[in-house]
């Protein structure tokens, strides 16, 4: 039986006077109050509603945390943290970035600068923040701002992060979202489900989830549903339906399937398929029916055109290619061109000097008029298990104290 989201706690935003939060692995916030009351789907004209934003909205910036967990990319570091710099490059030409960097870093700042002003980074646009980090996938631990509807002010959706349910290092990275509140002022709220009598956080990535900003969302079964890499083991599809409905504004749910080989997260969607605008979603699909991605691809691909929006209407499907396979070490890796990330007036593409490179970039350029595409070299940072999107936060213009 579902068992239903509870109502949020929410941390007050500081005052502008606040001093820095600590950055040592002191709690930044209170501790949780008791277990409210009442029905928590039962919204009334009094409690807030929120909306998800889509990626391609008006934007504040963009936040990244530096690379510093050299297992990530074993044997494989050194070029990482100039493919980092070089997304920050880009991004500083056109937005804000916030750079975070743990304090205990193989880098310290002056080097972590030297690096982004030596790739051309404007260098005004950028601000290096002291927050510690496990990993530097900010997409899936870091804030998830959604917009309060009736106030129009920002607030940051909590999610639990638990590293994918899969690592034991994750306690840093799921505090990244209130020490960022506590720096920009946010209010934050945390979703919580009642298993057995007690209340729990609900566990949810960025990644795992797309938006289209007006009421639809895309996600896969296999990361949510499965047994393996379990995230809310209480939570069947109604439930995480009703979530999403509660917290993120989202009237229709689009489920995919399996997501691509490789994926250590167990089926992200952020690997498969993406809104570029409210009515079109890209979808990657592989031609060859001996490749294991054959079948899911396939798959996904009648399941996107068989569905509806929120506003029951049908999507306008496109297709992605999938590059031939990545392979480093004995391990196929999760090569996606979906993994791509909308910047203020930019489209970072992940490329793997495979021919299909330039039929993702032609496709997103059609699909993306508005935007320049730019392809960045992704066979080293593909080792890492994740690419582009999967490290990119982006901060909608909500985020008024940003």
């Amino acid at each position: 039986m579902t068992t239903p989201p509870m109502p949020p706690e929410a941390d007050r935003p500081t005052s502008p006077s606040t001093p820095e939060p600590s950055t040592n692995g002191e709690p930044l916030v209170a501790p949780e109050e008791a277990a409210p009351l009442g029905d928590p789907l039962a919204l009334s004209e009094a409690e807030p509603v929120y909306r998800l934003p889509a990626e391609w909205e008006p934007r504040a910036g963009t936040v990244i945390a530096w690379p510093h967990q050299r297992e990530d990319w074993p044997g494989k570091f050194g070029p990482i943290p100039w493919v980092f710099a070089e997304i920050v490059q880009v991004l500083s030409q056109r937005e804000r970035v916030w750079v975070l960097i743990p304090d205990d870093a193989h880098e310290t700042t002056d080097p972590i600068l030297d690096r982004l002003d030596r790739c051309g980074t404007r260098l005004d646009a950028i601000e290096l923040l002291k927050v510690k980090t496990d990993r530097c996938w900010l997409r899936d631990s870091g804030p998830m701002l959604v917009e309060e509807t009736t106030t129009g002010r920002p607030v940051v959706v909590d999610w639990k992060f638990n590293a994918w349910a899969k690592y034991s290092n994750w306690r840093r990275d799921n505090r990244v979202p209130r020490a960022l509140c506590r720096r920009f002022g946010w209010e934050r709220i945390k979703p919580r489900i009642l298993v057995d009598g007690t209340l729990r956080r609900l566990v949810l990535e960025g990644g795992a989830i797309d938006s289209n900003g007006s009421g639809t969302l895309l996600t896969t079964e296999e990361c949510l549903l499965d047994t393996v890499q379990q995230r809310n083991p209480s939570l069947d599809r109604a439930g995480y339906e009703a979530a999403f409905a509660r917290f993120l504004g989202i009237r229709r749910t689009i489920w995919l399937g399996r997501g691509i080989v490789g994926d250590d997260t167990h089926g992200h969607v952020d690997d498969l398929a993406r809104f570029v605008n409210p009515n079109t979603v890209v979808v990657v699909v592989e031609p060859h029916p001996a490749d294991p991605n054959y079948e899911p691809t396939q798959n996904n691909l009648k399941r996107l055109r068989d569905a509806r929006d929120a506003h029951d209407q049908p999507l306008n499907v496109a297709t992605l290619p999938m590059p031939r396979p990545v392979i480093f070490d004995g391990q196929r890796l999760p090569a996606s061109y979906a993994n791509f990330y909308l910047g203020d007036g930019v489209a970072l593409v992940p490329t793997f000097n495979d021919p299909a490179d330039r039929v993702a970039l032609a496709t997103l350029a059609d699909l993306l008029p508005d935007r320049e595409v730019i392809g960045i070299h992704a066979r080293d940072l593909v080792w890492g298990l994740g690419t582009l999107h999967c490290l990119a936060r982006d901060l909608p213009r909500i985020a008024q104290n940003a």
